[in-house]
């Protein structure tokens, strides 16, 4: 049922919120995450009650054909999450920032982030990593009323620094930086953590750890929710699927069996049918 928030007598409808999420941690309720990037898989991922949609910068290898992250812009996580929004106006939208929009300076993160927060009309913000400046800039926006969800273990946009995609943090020394990193982020403000590729032990300590929600992505089921991408959940373009991912459908095989069936009946003058043309009303007009 969606909660009501009645604002100068107009009477604004989102499912959920930050507070709502906190809520569902301290009920042991799991959070259900998707990352979708346009107009009909936000209008799905709504209608089949999805907690939350993510506009992930990894539209750039989903959807966009890019190699990684790296290439996708400011105007293309705009261009996505305006759609999102259409697709799921009352669904709690996270927009990630995307590579270098908040690494310059914290000014130019600032001012990016507000573009992005109010051209999107989103709910949060999500930045990678816990560096000395995400931190910074996490504090300054929540503080400016902007909701942070942060991004540990791997993280997409710096996976060249990482040497590749792995699971983070499967030593001492590395799960112990993750874990101060995750308070860190928290003490600057965060609504969210996503964890990703990390090792379920290590997930979960850190759930118990923080006292915001945690949403694992190959992390184990000890996450306070779990976050797959449309795609790999319905195997819809996607041929290379993670260990972490499970599909619920195979849309690449029913999706091509379809298009090869409209193929076949095309050459062989099966469709369209007299039922998929229209009729002329007067056939006087029709040249003898």
């Amino acid at each position: 049922m969606a909660l009501n928030t009645n604002l100068c007598f107009e009477e604004e409808i989102y499912l959920l919120t930050v507070r709502d999420f906190q809520k569902m941690r301290q009920a042991d309720e799991k959070i259900t995450m998707m990352t979708a990037y346009d107009y009909p898989s936000a209008a799905q991922a709504e209608t089949a009650g999805t907690d939350t949609i993510l506009v992930g910068d990894s539209l750039g290898n989903v959807v966009l054909g890019y190699d990684s992250t790296t290439q996708v812009t400011i105007d293309d996580m705009v261009h996505h999450g305006k759609a999102v929004r259409r697709g799921a106006p009352e669904t709690f939208v996270v927009v990630d920032m995307p590579f270098m929009s908040y690494h310059v300076s914290v000014e130019e993160g600032i001012k990016n982030a507000t573009y992005i927060f109010q051209q999107t009309d989103a709910q949060a913000l999500k930045l990678e990593g816990a560096s000395k400046e995400t931190v910074s800039i996490t504090n300054r926006l929540t503080q400016g009323g902007i909701p942070v969800v942060g991004h540990l273990g791997l993280t997409p946009q710096t996976v060249n620094v990482m040497g590749g995609y792995r699971v983070q943090g499967n030593n001492e020394t590395a799960g112990q930086k993750l874990l101060d990193d995750a308070k860190r982020l928290e003490e600057a403000g965060i609504s969210l953590l996503v964890l990703e590729c990390v090792p379920k032990e290590l997930a979960g300590v850190i759930t118990e750890a923080l006292t915001i929600p945690t949403i694992g992505i190959g992390a184990g089921v000890d996450c306070s929710g779990q976050v797959l991408v449309y795609h790999d959940l319905l195997q819809y373009g996607s041929h290379r699927l993670p260990k972490f991912v499970k599909s619920y459908a195979d849309f690449n095989h029913a999706g091509v069996e379809g298009l090869k069936s409209y193929v076949t009946e095309v050459k062989q003058k099966e469709f369209p049918q007299d039922s998929h043309a229209y009729q002329i009303k007067d056939k006087q007009f029709l040249p003898k």
